[in-house]
């Protein structure tokens, strides 16, 4: 029993001793039979042709540098993408996009008509409907005034010293019927050459009608809506649209665009009698539908933001990889550097 015990004890320092021994093999170099060292064999490439291992060092460090290259390149190209979306995003947000939408009605409300007929003479004035004017009943004579009138006297916003007397005239409103107002006007003789009666166009005539100031009011209006003027002789069909446009502080500004058309009259009267001018004009809305414009900002912060991200995201993945191959050419270099000692060796 205590000889096996013993025979086991013995094969166990047998075996430390042949590994220990093995260990002290493996950390000698090889050697000839002169004592001199042998040739390392290179494990990657299974050669020991020195000048073969270094141009595969060198390979792979062109390789790194030509990857860390690329990716570099990759990083400006992100840089400039950031900077573009960052410069598109404040652009569109110094220039909205206009946007345009009808909106239909049925009635509008009755729009301000304020005519300027100085010395001429309003004669009649009557509601239409259907785009129907029936025939002139003796004509250049006072007729019927069926509209809501009302005169005011306001200095001029312009030259502040002179006054201006102003017709003002309640708009058509059903739009659906096709209502339209006819007004005649006659003048005497006059010395001018041209004679024409102006008007101007104004959103509402019930805030005129219900101003404190009404000369105040008209003299504001006027400073920030277009005169316009018919001509004697001829029958002027004004068709009337309305734009409103939303401003940037919030507030609306609403604009009346206009089509006119000319036809001439054919004056029957009596020789006696044409030396007093006609004036005749007609107001009425073109179409059911009031154009809203306003400002559009096309930018989305969203889209920019997901943009960014995308961005930095490729950066920092471009940046760790950059890392990676520097840290990777380090390790080339020192097992380059390990390896010199060795070749020196080899020649020597």
């Amino acid at each position: 029993m205590y000889s096996r015990g013993g025979d086991l004890n013995d094969e166990t320092e047998r075996d430390t001793q042949s590994g220990e021994l093995q260990e002290d093999l493996d950390d000698l170099e090889p050697q000839d039979s002169n004592g001199s060292a042998l040739p390392v064999v290179d494990d990657e490439t299974g050669s020991n042709n020195p000048s073969m291992r270094f141009s595969k060092a060198c390979l792979k460090n062109v390789f790194s540098v030509f990857l860390i290259f690329i990716y570099l390149l990759l990083m400006a190209v992100a840089v400039f993408l950031a900077y573009q979306t960052i410069t598109d995003f404040r652009e569109k947000l110094k220039h909205p996009v206009m946007s345009v939408r009808y909106k239909k009605v049925d009635r509008f409300e009755a729009p301000g008509i304020a005519l300027y007929p100085g010395k001429a003479q309003l004669l009649s004035c009557k509601h239409h409907y259907h785009d129907h004017i029936p025939p002139l009943v003796n004509p250049g004579q006072l007729g019927e005034v069926q509209c809501l009138t009302d005169r005011i006297n306001y200095t001029d916003p312009y030259t502040n010293h002179t006054m201006k007397q102003a017709l003002i005239v309640k708009g058509p409103t059903d739009v659906r019927k096709r209502e339209l107002i006819f007004l005649q006007f006659h003048q005497n003789e006059t010395e001018q050459d041209f004679s024409a009666i102006g008007y101007l166009l104004f959103f509402s005539y019930q805030e005129f009608s219900d101003s404190p100031d009404k000369a105040q009011f008209m003299k504001d209006t006027e400073s920030s809506y277009s005169i316009w003027t018919f001509s004697g002789g001829f029958r002027t069909w004004v068709k009337m649209s309305l734009v409103k446009t939303s401003e940037k502080d919030g507030g609306e500004s609403v604009e009346f665009r206009q089509e006119s058309s000319v036809v001439k009259y054919s004056d029957q009267r009596p020789d006696s009698e044409k030396g007093n001018e006609l004036f005749f004009v007609v107001f009425e809305w073109r179409d059911p539908f009031i154009q809203e414009v306003r400002d559009i900002i096309t930018a989305n912060p969203w889209n920019t933001i997901a943009s960014l991200c995308g961005v930095f995201l490729a950066l920092f993945k471009a940046a760790d990889f950059a890392k990676l191959s520097v840290k990777w050419m380090i390790k080339i270099r020192k097992r380059h550097l390990k390896r010199n000692p060795r070749e020196m060796n080899q020649v020597t």
